[in-house]
């Protein structure tokens, strides 16, 4: 009679079970080294490769932007301009700072340098408009007049730094009216999903950064102030001064009521991003109505006299033949 005979079942199948344990003990300490993690290796080869590529970004724009930093110091020659000539005095009213900043501007840095760009231009002008007019053209004209009339272009240099500022907020503005309904559609979603006004603002700037770099810099900037300011209504309100922006003004009195009364931002948020979409197919159909008879004047001048060429041209041709 063999062994397993006298053997109990009990004790045959505790036996079994301790058999399957140990096999499978065996095999989970073993399945690492026999079935290698390439999934989980491929996730750490992806995320090595997006640190290296956000400190490859980070290094890039930190290049880019050293020159625009808000601690930048002006240069020497522009300070010492506006200490001589007692410029700053100019700015004491905010109102250069504030058009600076609208235009994408910011820092000391950048105030002294437009107020001695705005003193230098002139001067420059003048001279270059003279040596012009004196060593290329040779009119024939008084000294006293040629001296006038470069005078005349080079006043015209104090007005340019202001006029490329003035078209610099335009454009800005532009592309923030834009782009301004999806970055609110991002805000909502985000707001919706649970995070708060912060989370919301920061999450919206990283994304939004690819399509519109000028409204992530606004909104990282207010994420900024609503972290240090005392009033975070303030920070809000700095949003709507520095953009100049009908529709973010009106989103940034919907976030203080908010604010204040404590009301529900989700309902607030869907309503503007609705209003924006509508102003900027508005404005989209306002543009388009106004082509044509902006085309009035090109197709007078250039079409019509080409037509007028290709029907009169032959005919013009036989007579002159029969002739």
């Amino acid at each position: 009679m063999s062994l397993a005979a006298h053997i109990p079942p009990a004790e045959q199948l505790a036996a079994i079970l301790a058999g399957f344990a140990v096999f499978f003990a065996v095999v989970a300490v073993s399945w690492p080294y026999i079935f290698r993690d390439t999934l989980g290796e491929r996730m750490r080869k992806v995320e090595g490769e997006r640190e290296r590529i956000r400190q490859r970004e980070r290094a890039r724009l930190g290049a880019e932007k050293r020159n625009v930093s808000l601690r930048a110091e002006p240069k020497r020659l522009f300070k010492a301009i506006v200490d001589r000539f007692n410029l700053s005095a100019q700015a004491e009213d905010g109102e250069i700072a504030h058009k600076l900043r609208m235009a994408g501007y910011r820092g000391n840095a950048v105030i002294t340098t437009f107020l001695a760009v705005r003193l230098i231009a002139p001067v420059a002008i003048f001279i270059a408009c003279l040596l012009y007019l004196l060593l290329v053209i040779r009119p024939d004209a008084p000294l006293l007049l040629v001296v006038a009339i470069a005078a005349g272009l080079g006043s015209l240099g104090y007005y340019a730094p202001a006029i490329f500022i003035r078209n610099r907020i335009t454009k800005r503005q532009l592309a923030i009216r834009r782009s301004w309904p999806d970055a609110l559609d991002l805000l909502l979603i985000t707001v919706e999903s649970g995070m708060g006004i912060e989370g919301a603002f920061r999450k919206v700037g990283e994304e939004i950064a690819v399509q519109s770099p000028e409204i992530a810099e606004e909104i990282l900037l207010t994420t900024a102030e609503l972290s240090y300011l005392q009033d975070r209504r303030q920070a809000f309100q700095n949003l709507g001064l520095r953009t100049g922006v009908d529709g973010v003004r009106a989103v940034v009195t919907s976030l203080i009521q908010a604010e204040k009364y404590g009301t529900p931002v989700g309902q607030a948020l869907r309503v503007m991003a609705q209003e924006n979409r509508d102003m900027r197919m508005t404005d989209a159909e306002k543009r388009a109505a106004a082509l044509p008879p902006k085309l009035t004047v090109p197709m007078i001048l250039f079409f019509l006299p080409v037509l007028f060429a290709v029907i009169v041209t032959p005919a013009a041709i036989q007579i002159a033949g029969i002739q």
